[in-house]
């Protein structure tokens, strides 16, 4: 399949490989041009804009880091009106369900086929071409992307447009809540002296296991907070999320507003760290006492 993939970030460069690993041909796009230049030596040709990246391809992947962007690089760069008719484009951002229809929306007037088709996995995920990928769009869509989606993991068509981005704010609710439960549980422990590694150890496979607990607790426990999920980009799904409830009605999301409020907090004082570093916020909401002096 020819394909063009806008976004070399963290996520889109191994996925654009793995692409390419699979034998389809590959047209790359990024606003900094620097990152293409590994996947030129993978295969891929470099474009210099986001229409040449789209020029004869039967599949456009966007791989972009919000709404704004995806919006902007789609109809303010010459994009759409480069696509041709019965291209499908998918959009493999996590952006607001509502920009998402809004967008396929727009593309189906010129005749354009979208799907809102954002991932889970992270960047081990991505590199593994194991992502969870869950698709919002026309069935017809799905399936003509679908042969490229194998190589990046396992799709699923969850629903019509919007759909795929709603799936993706419930997978972000669950991760993040739970990043804040094993965190919280973490403290908890280790502050009455448990040894957090053996701690990690002691609940694996009890029913407070989760890849959450495997991953990102494993993290905690070395106290390596490199950015692979950004807190940043998780704040912002959370945003979405409750932006998204207010438009469906729903009053309250307490679980989501918590967790919200804590990554404002982390990032405020730590910048941008690894999304597991919500330890650390916890940490600094509760400071050690300070040992008593012998009277």
């Amino acid at each position: 399949m020819k394909i063009g993939f806008l976004g070399l970030g963290l996520m889109g460069a191994p996925m654009a490989r793995n692409l390419l690993a699979a034998g389809h041909a590959v047209t790359v796009w990024n606003r900094s041009a620097a990152k293409a230049t590994p996947l030129a030596a993978a295969g891929a040709r470099v474009a210099a804009t986001p229409a040449a990246a789209a020029e004869g391809a039967a599949l456009v992947v966007l791989m972009l880091e919000n709404g704004p962007i995806v919006g902007d690089v789609l109809f303010g760069s010459g994009l759409a009106e480069a696509l041709a008719p019965g291209t499908v484009v998918a959009d493999m951002s996590s952006i607001k369900p509502a920009e998402a229809r809004e967008h396929a929306r727009r593309l189906a007037a010129r005749g354009v086929l979208h799907l809102d088709a954002p991932v889970s996995g992270g960047t081990t995920g991505a590199q593994e071409g194991r992502l969870a990928i869950m698709a919002g769009g026309p069935p017809e869509a799905f399936t003509r992307a679908e042969p490229a989606f194998r190589a990046l993991g396992r799709a699923t068509l969850v629903g019509p447009s919007g759909a795929g981005q709603l799936a993706k704010l419930a997978n972000q609710v669950i991760v993040g809540a739970t990043i804040g439960a094993v965190a919280e549980a973490f403290l908890l422990a280790t502050r009455g002296g448990a040894d957090p590694a053996k701690l990690r150890e002691a609940l694996r496979g009890g029913f407070a296991e989760s890849r959450v607990l495997e991953l990102h607790g494993a993290r905690m426990v070395e106290r390596d907070f490199a950015t692979r999920g950004r807190c940043v980009t998780h704040l912002k799904d959370l945003d979405n999320t409750l932006d998204a409830a207010e438009r469906l009605g729903l009053a309250a999301l307490p679980y989501t507003a918590a967790t919200a409020a804590l990554y404002r907090g982390l990032i405020a004082t730590e910048g941008d760290p690894d999304h597991s570093a919500l330890l650390l916020e916890l940490e600094r909401r509760n400071p050690a006492l300070e040992p008593q002096a012998t009277p």
